[in-house]
């Protein structure tokens, strides 16, 4: 069997026989589920089980849930989720590249997909596919449901099988998937069935297109395509070859000018300086070229020097409307060169790795209104003036902001707040979900005093058979995080072992550390900062940015990268962006890892001494 094939629309068809649906941008599969083989199968009919390994692996550990209804197979998407309405093709599409057996395991350690699934054509072995929609997606929720596994899909949730929601609400849908920079909508007729392979007016596919201006800078006369260019470091790049949605006017009108005014370069193919702009639509960009290009409209009014690298990637990653934006050009990190939409972008991208972090949780931030240069205060209760999206919780006479979502992120980066500050728990218990220790250096010379801590710290939880993550404050120092099980132990539990290990590592070397609040008394050495951790209490969340003037990031590490050649300095906007298409999140198993922490048998031996 092959995938039902969808028809391309430019308007979302409406009426009470349509549903909806999220289109994501990864992997059309089916999954061929038996009792004896599990087929992870491609669009194309190839084979995809040894490229995505980890949907396998969970589908043979939840084997005995689902024997009772097998034969099933299922029709969905491979997807590496951003957000709930967005995957990220490009880690989908590495992936599908890869053949050696470890590159693939390390890749989907660190970029876990997700299989998605929006049909069932086989359920206890029979074929279903001539049932109505609804009847199907009525026995698919049946399936999920008795799986305990998500109905909806959740970026957040690390189950790999998840199931794509549907409503009847197309407008709805449609702003969430503007909000989040989704590549589409698919609109499907409630009585539709399933054709193998089939290309049907009954699914419908619209596109969120993203338009780009480009420099159209060279014509190839042999295959009538047109390249479009920008600016990036003072230097021209190609990130596109067009022809598509020219009309035969404009089609003839470019390529006279190429033939007539520009230079040949090659037998057909003939350039000109920067001066023509127009307009592309895409639906994203891979990090070499716009994805799926069509031409949209010259642009005479703009001029070449405006099409650059930066301009790109905003037109490529909007920001919605209800997020209205002010002086997106306003310096904010000057020495840097980083403006206010540079600061907009990065929080864009890390939201799938901080909103988790910041989901829920009472929110202080630190605002910088005219940049790091000038000055700065702290907010906790929520502006008279904030958006109705803006989720708030009361608390001690405070409205304190909840930024649960991408919207809130950017409403509250347009207003520069620059640093997120967190509890150690949710709004949902009064138990720290995890335990920070802050090393705290007395300045960022002696930051090698922040390595040697946290390392020893790390061999005191091995041997606890504790877990622990590592990341930079952002400023002069690391922090240690160790992830609890939720709503489990209390400040006083955590305090028993919080005292110990830094009395302990104090005890050890009293010459580099301390616990002594007060930094007159502190002399040279590293502050062991754990009475900060308790109720009322907050720590810098990780990705968010700092206020220097480095634009320094509070970046989640590796434990391999915690080293003597480890510099604070190193891990800015522009390099922990890098550094997320490299490595992913180190933090990404964070709260599973929390759950099974044996911290009650430490608790045991500590209170046994």
């Amino acid at each position: 069997m092959k995938p039902m094939l969808l028809t391309d629309a430019d308007n979302i068809p409406e009426g009470q026989d349509w549903i909806y649906e999220t289109k994501y941008d990864g992997f059309r599969c089916l999954l061929d589920w038996s009792e004896t083989s599990i087929t992870l199968t491609s669009r194309n009919g190839n084979r995809l089980n040894e490229m995505f390994p980890e949907i396998i692996q969970f589908c043979h550990e939840i084997q005995d849930k689902i024997k009772s209804l097998l034969p099933i197979h299922l029709d969905g998407e491979l997807v590496h989720l951003q957000n709930n309405f967005k995957s990220e093709f490009v880690v989908v599409q590495t992936r599908g590249r890869m053949r050696k057996a470890d590159a693939i395991r390390n890749h989907s350690r660190r970029f876990p997909c997700h299989y998605v699934a929006f049909d069932l054509l086989k359920w206890k072995g029979k074929d279903i596919t001539g049932e109505t929609l609804m009847k199907r997606k009525k026995q698919l929720q049946s399936l999920f449901a008795k799986l305990k596994l998500p109905c909806s899909v959740n970026y957040a949730s690390k189950e790999p099988l998840q199931l794509i929601e549907a409503t009847e609400n197309a407008s709805m849908m449609w702003e969430a998937i503007h909000i989040h920079n989704g590549e589409g909508l698919v609109a499907k007729k409630k009585t539709s069935d399933w054709s193998s392979e089939k290309r049907t007016p009954h699914w419908v596919k619209v596109k969120n297109w993203k338009t780009v201006h480009v420099i159209v800078t060279k014509y190839e006369a042999a295959n009538g395509f047109f390249t479009g260019s920008l600016f990036k470091d003072q230097q021209l790049l190609d990130i596109v070859t067009f022809r598509h949605g020219l009309s035969d006017d404009e089609f003839q009108a470019l390529a006279s000018l190429f033939t007539s005014n520009g230079t040949k370069i090659e037998a057909e193919t003939w350039r000109v300086d920067p001066s023509i702009c127009v307009q592309i639509n895409c639906i994203d960009f891979d990090g070499k070229h716009l994805r799926e290009p069509r031409f949209h409209s010259f642009s005479f009014e703009w001029n070449a020097e405006q099409c650059t690298w930066r301009q790109m990637l905003r037109e490529v990653n909007p920001i919605a409307e209800t997020v209205p934006i002010t002086h997106p050009d306003k310096p904010v990190w000057p020495k840097m060169g980083v403006e206010k939409d540079d600061f907009l972008y990065y929080l864009q991208v890390v939201f799938p790795y901080i909103g988790p972090f910041l989901h829920n949780r009472l929110l202080t931030v630190i605002r910088y209104p005219h940049g790091v240069v000038g000055e700065r205060f702290y907010q906790k209760n929520a502006p008279d003036y904030k958006p109705d999206f803006v989720v708030t919780k009361r608390e001690e006479g405070i409205d304190y902001l909840l930024c649960n979502d991408i919207q809130t992120l950017l409403w509250l980066g347009n207003q520069l707040a620059l640093e997120y500050h967190i509890p150690f728990q949710t709004i949902d218990t009064a138990c720290p979900t995890e335990i920070v220790f802050d090393l705290d250096p007395p300045s960022v010379q002696e930051f090698s005093l922040a390595v040697e801590a946290a390392l020893r710290l790390k061999v005191i939880c091995d041997q606890f058979k504790l877990e622990t993550f590592v990341k930079t404050s952002g400023g002069k120092g690391l922090q240690v995080y160790i992830p609890l099980p939720f709503d489990t132990f209390t400040y006083e539990d955590t305090r028993v072992f919080t005292e110990f290990v830094a009395e302990f590592l104090c005890e050890q070397e009293p010459q580099w550390f301390t616990t002594e609040r007060l930094k007159k008394n502190r002399g040279n050495r590293l502050y062991i900062d754990y009475v900060q951790h308790q109720e009322g209490k907050t720590i810098v969340a990780p990705y968010s940015t700092r206020g220097g003037e480095l634009a320094t990031v509070a970046t989640p590490l590796e434990w391999q990268e915690v080293s003597s050649q480890l510099r604070p300095e190193m891990f800015t906007i522009p390099t922990v962006l890098d550094r997320i298409k490299q490595i992913g999140n180190p933090f990404r198993n964070f709260k599973e890892v929390g759950a099974n922490q044996p911290f009650e048998e430490v608790l045991k031996q500590l209170t046994e001494l």
